[in-house]
């Protein structure tokens, strides 16, 4: 099972080190993290990430995963990261996201006309893409699997192993990795987190990234997707 993620500056690590601990125990897994240089990536938290893989070394492979991070803009408009994933995503097994990564999955046209979700926050720009935005942790929609905000890739994870290796195998990796969760908190969905928190929330996002809903929106039109 080759499985390759995208891994690109500022990517939300978790996106991508949480999947990828999970999906790296389904059999004979072989997990390459792929950019256009070998050079370590920047991080959301600060620190780099090793590629193991340039975009010509990974031509193949059977599942894709995308994750997600304030650098979507940036690979979206990167020429040569979204046609990788279009390329490998066109033949893979499985096509899949977490959080925002489903943006970029969407801009490569791997998801015109599939049910799909990403983080809360960006959610309705699914259909920038021609995506059908659902509100769910995961969704499945033939064989393109997208998970929701960040903490939601270890649940994609191990939806989409038990899918592959059944659910046997699933649950033996939940059990490996104590995957047990307790939140100290109950405001981890907008639903749960009150106004107040959300306002919080979006002022906070509006500062780090103030023009990333414009960018999309540019991009869906470059890329000949319907704005309206």
């Amino acid at each position: 099972m080759r499985i390759a993620f995208l891994l690109f500056p500022h990517v939300t690590q978790l996106d991508l080190t949480g999947p990828a601990q999970f999906l790296s125990r389904l059999p004979d897994a072989q997990v390459d993290l792929v950019w256009e240089s070998i050079d370590p990536v920047p991080t959301d938290a600060g620190f780099s990430i090793m590629p193991t893989a340039t975009f010509d070394q990974v031509l193949y492979t059977d599942l894709l995963c995308v994750p997600g991070g304030m650098g979507i803009a940036d690979v979206i408009d990167n020429a040569a990261a979204l046609t990788w994933v279009r390329r490998v995503g066109a033949e893979a097994e499985w096509v899949t996201s977490v959080c925002t990564g489903a943006l970029v999955l969407g801009a490569a046209g791997l998801l015109r006309g599939y049910r799909a979700t990403t983080h809360w926050a960006w959610h309705d720009q699914l259909a920038l893409f021609g995506a059908q935005p659902v509100a769910a942790r995961t969704v499945f929609d033939r064989n393109r699997v997208t998970g929701g905000g960040v903490t939601a890739g270890i649940d994609f994870a191990l939806a989409l192993i038990a899918r592959i290796a059944g659910d046997d195998h699933a649950r033996m990796v939940q059990l490996a990795l104590e995957y047990d969760p307790a939140p100290p908190f109950a405001s981890g969905s907008p639903e749960k987190a009150g106004p107040d928190l959300i306002a919080a929330y979006a002022a906070r996002a509006a500062r780090l990234a103030p023009d990333r809903m414009e960018r999309l929106q540019a991009s869906a039109r470059r890329l000949g997707f319907s704005t309206e």
